[in-house]
């Protein structure tokens, strides 16, 4: 009888310690699995592209373009670090730059050669391949909360001008009087654009003192969250002296917004004929799923050669669908930010190397 005992004790004590053993080694797991379980996300954003160089920014209106970068990108993060998705980060990101009169978007919109400003915008789900855009709207305060929601309440996904604005209305968004997007230096701006015209016959030219020759400064997000969902939008008041209702790259999907959950998430700012006719956004998407290249390498292709080789120049932020960033510009300098699912912050203006925290 004892020896039947013993033997059980030492069979249970043997089947208990194998089960210790086993559940040890499941909570003993690499340290490099238990950080890829933590969910990734990560923003990116830009506040356009051109000429822009340090002898031609006052110490004062650098500090200022930098604190409203970082103002729009954390107002992003914060909203993916507490869960919330990539298509809100973007347009509340993109909202407080078109709130301001640093940028060329809403309320810092240049004018068209009558006068006006003529607001374009797009925005694209990574997960649905959805999109919505608008174009040539003047009276709508926050013209990429009208493309999302083209995007989500209506069968289309490009409304424009008189059309657009109706719509914006019926959705109960925000409309003001055109005197709200009024500012002195973009009006000036369309001034001396018209004088030059008259001089050179150059009907694009464009000069501010503090950058040169710009054609451009569309303001940009890209993000991911938590749900591995990508998301992109656009939002621009488009070239300075613009004629005939021009629309540039920002409101056409595949140019000036795209995104795509297998690949990245891009938005673009430049000289928009040339993007619309590189399908840029979608090209760098593009090169990705069906070349099997980084978004790295499929940025640099198409910003630094092909774009240049048609005449063009401008730059892209993007997002891929593992977080890893891309900031691609062929021009002096881009107004743009990052900001990882750590919090690490990095903030640029000029060609060299963006400031990191």
């Amino acid at each position: 009888m004892k020896k039947v005992l013993f033997l059980f004790s030492l069979i249970l004590f043997i089947s208990c310690n194998e089960k210790t053993t086993q559940d040890s080694a499941e909570n003993e797991q690499p340290v490099s699995e238990q950080k890829d379980s933590i969910p990734n996300f990560g923003i990116v954003i830009h506040g356009g592209a051109g000429t822009i160089l340090k002898e031609n920014m006052s110490d004062s209106l650098e500090k200022a373009y930098k604190l409203k970068l970082e103002e729009a990108i954390r107002t992003g993060h914060e909203i993916l670090a507490n869960g919330g998705t990539a298509l809100e980060a973007v347009q509340r990101t993109i909202n407080v730059m078109e709130d301001s009169p640093l940028f060329n978007s809403a309320k810092g919109a240049v004018f068209t050669n009558e006068g006006k400003n003529e607001l374009d915008a797009s925005i694209m789900d990574g997960e649905t391949l959805n999109a919505g855009a608008v174009a040539g709207v003047t009276n709508v305060k926050n013209p990429i909360n009208l493309a999302y929601e083209v995007m989500v309440n209506s069968e289309h996904v490009m409304l424009s001008g008189k059309g657009a604005e109706q719509f914006a209305k019926e959705q109960r968004l925000e409309i003001v009087d055109p005197e709200y997007f009024y500012t002195e230096k973009r009006f000036r701006s369309m001034e001396r654009a018209r004088e030059r015209e008259k001089e050179k016959n150059n009907k694009t030219a464009f000069y501010d003192p503090f950058i040169k020759d710009e054609k451009f400064g569309t303001v940009g997000c890209a993000a991911l969250d938590k749900n591995g969902n990508l998301a992109a939008g656009t939002s621009t008041g488009g070239m300075t002296n613009k004629k005939y209702n021009r629309i540039g790259d920002a409101p056409i999907i595949g140019a000036g917004t795209f995104a795509n959950n297998k690949t990245c998430a891009v938005s673009s700012t430049g000289w928009g004929e040339f993007f619309i006719r590189g399908v840029v956004a979608y090209d760098i998407s593009a090169m990705m799923e069906y070349k099997g290249v980084s978004l790295k390498e499929a940025a640099s292709e198409v910003i630094q050669k092909k774009v240049p080789d048609m005449g063009g120049n401008g730059g892209i932020i993007a997002i891929d669908h593992e977080g890893n960033v891309a900031m691609e510009f062929n021009t002096a300098g881009m107004y743009r930010a990052a900001m990882n699912r750590k919090g690490k912050l990095s903030i640029g203006l000029y060609k060299e190397n963006e400031a990191e925290e």
